[in-house]
């Protein structure tokens, strides 16, 4: 040779390539490298690590989902994906992390936030290339998550051809819906392109029944009883195209689209007994609801690389999302006349522009370094009515349009430091600052709040193979409050007009323009093996110190909207509260996880999870001043068998999920507490692989048919306890579902 040539330690994701080019020239000809002049062919291939490798290496304890796994079960939704993770727990479609109540997860749409309304339960997993969960913060996300990040990776263009499509017949009650979810990529020499799409329908229908014992709206003591029907349905689609254009060997542009649209309507009637006191103004009420939301969202990324690891990428975006909701309601007397009419319209408008980037550069052999920014500013307006019998529920607030505006910057830096074969660290900080201000009523509102947070990640192998590691976490995280919580705009309990008093167990509600966000200081510790076959164990721990928890109270007090004095419900800054937890995670094949047993069946995977949380509310006695919606324990379980060819036909896979959450008391107040029933959820699936392109999938959920019970109670200063329970029936799902790739 001319020249010499210097080689480097191949990285590990590299390693396959190697082990194929030597293998490749050991099964040459053996008189191959005497001659010369011959051509030789050597074809390279490497196969992309699966998501528990991926897990394994990533500096911070992240859970990766990739397309594998999404195909592999051939979930209807999203949302049904999330529920086999160990941890997470669905509540009307938004994913909750460790026990943590709505806003302590971050939820990413391609590592942007996710606008307000977006449901994964909406989302086909053909949509996705993959999931990304994170217990914890980062410096390159937002810091407001509290309990972890949830990122959502749409799909991205293809390398070849692809054509995939599925078509789903459900039944929940009434009458079937049909969904049908298609993508369709290729590439084309430097373009490469994917167009997902997906339209679906849901129908539903429920049993109610409250039982109510307060005040009438005379003052004297009030028992009820609500028996009620509640019927819903609707239908949409989302469509994700995504461009990927290559400028040369280190430089290319992506434009993602995304957008999303459901119509939804709901019809009901409440019949009230009245067991004890005066009855109220309506004593048979129907209601009818319809609306719609819509979101649509763009985003273009550049990124380039040079010679010397230096690695740039710039990001731009907008977003526009909007609402409206009409409800109307109707209602008779004791004597069966007419005795109310309300009208209740919303309509809400958001848009949104963002941009950032982050350049990175390796430093000797040790460090990686990155520095890079985020910027958002949001416009939301709101407009909102209420007509009672002919005449505006709030004189002076209806049809009056709330405008918001929203600016966040943020700055970061990360340096991905290898300390030592055997330990590796990720250090970052970042700083953002909020600024909220709105005009409505003649009212301003100005809140800024600015948080910096350091986060640190340590990782140590117990071994040279990898397969025991030791993660440890220092972070700072927050949690800013809701734009709707800042708005002093009230919303008035329709059971009680305006001209009254309420009682403490019915109260209006209005924001606070002064909270503050909550701060979190956490610790995680883990310890995970991965075993030979791909199963993993973990055990892990957390601890969390909240300052400024954010908890609605209660006050009598006066309004401008009401000539006396009315109970009204308004967030504030209630103080310090504390997070603890553990957590357990089990899963991968039998034969490897149940070494002794007597020849587990062949085939066969399982999974396992329990967690354990405790939390404390400094300002609130003992017992039961937990945090909200955390619940004292969960756990999971669940298995997939693969029964092989039936009869000498395609292969059979079956599998379950069972979760559970015991019954629970929380003391939000000094004086109001919450009570929620234990959870069973059980699911269950068949997929039948037809063959290498067309799968058929039946799948039942909720075969419990448990639906949900609460009772809130309240003990005020004076007069008889005040309480409400809500119950509300469940009911099974069954789907079947046609897969076919071409």
């Amino acid at each position: 040779m001319a020249g010499r040539t210097r080689h480097r330690p191949p990285p590990p994701r590299a390693a396959a390539w190697g082990a194929a080019v030597v293998l490749g020239w050991a099964a040459g000809p053996a008189g191959a490298q005497a001659e010369a002049p011959a051509t030789q062919r050597i074809e390279v291939s490497a196969q992309p690590a699966n998501d528990t490798e991926q897990r394994r290496r990533d500096p911070v304890a992240k859970t990766v989902i990739g397309r594998d796994e999404l195909d592999k079960y051939g979930d209807t939704s999203v949302g049904d994906v999330l529920k086999r993770l160990p941890g997470v727990t669905m509540q009307g479609g938004s994913p909750r992390l460790r026990g943590l109540g709505a806003g302590y997860t971050l939820v990413l749409l391609n590592g942007e936030p996710a606008p307000p309304g977006f449901s994964l339960d909406n989302l086909s997993p053909g949509q996705v290339e993959r999931i990304e969960l994170t217990r914890g913060p980062s410096a390159e996300h937002s810091a407001q998550a509290v309990a972890g990040t949830l990122n959502i990776v749409l799909r991205e263009a293809p390398r070849s051809r692809q054509r995939e499509a599925r078509a789903t017949l459900g039944w929940q009650a009434v009458r079937p819906t049909l969904s049908a979810n298609g993508s369709w990529g290729d590439r084309d020499g430097a373009l490469s392109y994917t167009v997902p799409l997906a339209l679906y329908q849901w129908r539903g229908q429920a049993d109610t029944l409250s039982q109510r014992q307060s005040t009438g709206t005379d003052g004297l003591p009030q028992r009820l009883r609500v028996p009620g029907e509640d019927a819903f349905w609707g239908h949409g689609f989302n469509l994700g195209p995504r461009l990927s254009w290559k400028l040369g060997a280190d430089e290319a542009v992506e434009l993602q689209l995304f957008a999303q649209r459901h119509d939804f309507h709901s019809d009901g009637r409440f019949l009230t007994a009245v067991l004890d006191g005066l009855a109220p103004v309506s004593v048979d009420d129907r209601f009818s609801n319809s609306g719609h939301w819509q979101m649509a969202r763009g985003n273009l990324q550049w990124r380039r690389k040079w010679a010397d690891g230096l690695r740039l990428e710039i990001k731009a975006g907008g977003q526009a999302s909007s609402s409206r909701s009409l409800t109307l309601t109707d209602g008779l007397d004791g004597a069966g006349l007419p005795s109310l009419a309300r009208e209740s319209r919303g309509h809400n408008l958001e848009r949104s522009l963002t941009g950032g980037g982050k350049l990175s550069q390796p430093v000797g052999e040790a460090h990686t370094l990155a520095l890079g920014w985020d910027l958002e500013q949001r416009w939301r307006r709101e407009l909102r009515s209420v007509v009672e019998n002919g005449a505006p529920q709030l004189q002076g607030y209806e049809g009056e349009p709330f405008e918001a505006d929203l600016r966040r910057v943020a700055v970061f830096a990360q340096d991905e430091w290898t300390l030592a074969p055997r330990w590796s660290a990720s250090l970052g900080l970042r700083a953002e600052r909020i600024t909220v201000t709105s005009a409505g009523l003649d009212t301003a509102l100005r809140n800024r709040s600015q948080v910096v947070t350091p986060v640190l990640h340590l990782t140590h192998k117990l071994s040279d193979t990898g397969r025991d590691l030791l993660r440890a976490s220092l972070t700072r995280s927050y949690k800013a409050p809701e734009l709707s919580a800042l708005l002093a705009r009230p919303s008035v309990n329709t059971s009680y007009p305006v001209a009254g008093a309420n009682p403490a167990i019915s109260p209006d509600r209005i924001g606070n323009p002064a909270l503050r966000p909550e701060l979190a200081t956490g610790l995680d510790l883990a310890w995970e093996t991965y075993l030979p076959q791909g199963g993993v164990f973990s055990v892990g721990g957390f601890h969390r110190r909240i300052d400024g928890l954010i908890r609605n109270q209660v006050v009598l007090m006066a309004v401008p909207w009401s000539p006396v004095q009315r109970h009204v419900s308004q967030p504030v800054n209630l103080g310090r509260a504390r997070s603890t937890g553990l957590e357990l995670e089990l899963k991968g094949r039998a034969d490897e996880l149940l070494p002794a047993a007597a020849r587990p069946p062949q085939g066969l995977s399982l999974r396992a999870a329990l967690s354990l949380y405790r939390s404390s509310v400094d300002a609130l006695p003992a017992p039961d001043n937990r945090l909200e919606q955390q619940q004292p324990w969960s756990a999971s379980t669940g298995f997939d068998q693969l029964l092989g060819p039936l009869a000498g036909g395609p292969p059979l896979t079956v599998g379950a999920s069972l979760a559970w959450t015991p019954g629970y008391r929380t003391r939000q107040t000094l004086q109001q507490t919450l009570a929620s029933t234990r959870q069973r959820t059980l699911d269950a699936y068949a997929l039948w692989a037809i063959d290498g392109q067309t799968s058929l999938r039946l799948a039942a959920n909720n075969l419990l048919a448990q639906g949900s019970d609460s009772l809130t109670e309240v003990l005020p200063d004076s007069g008889p306890p005040q309480s409400t329970r809500n119950t509300r029936s469940g009911r099974r799902a069954f789907n079947a579902s046609l897969s076919v790739k071409f």
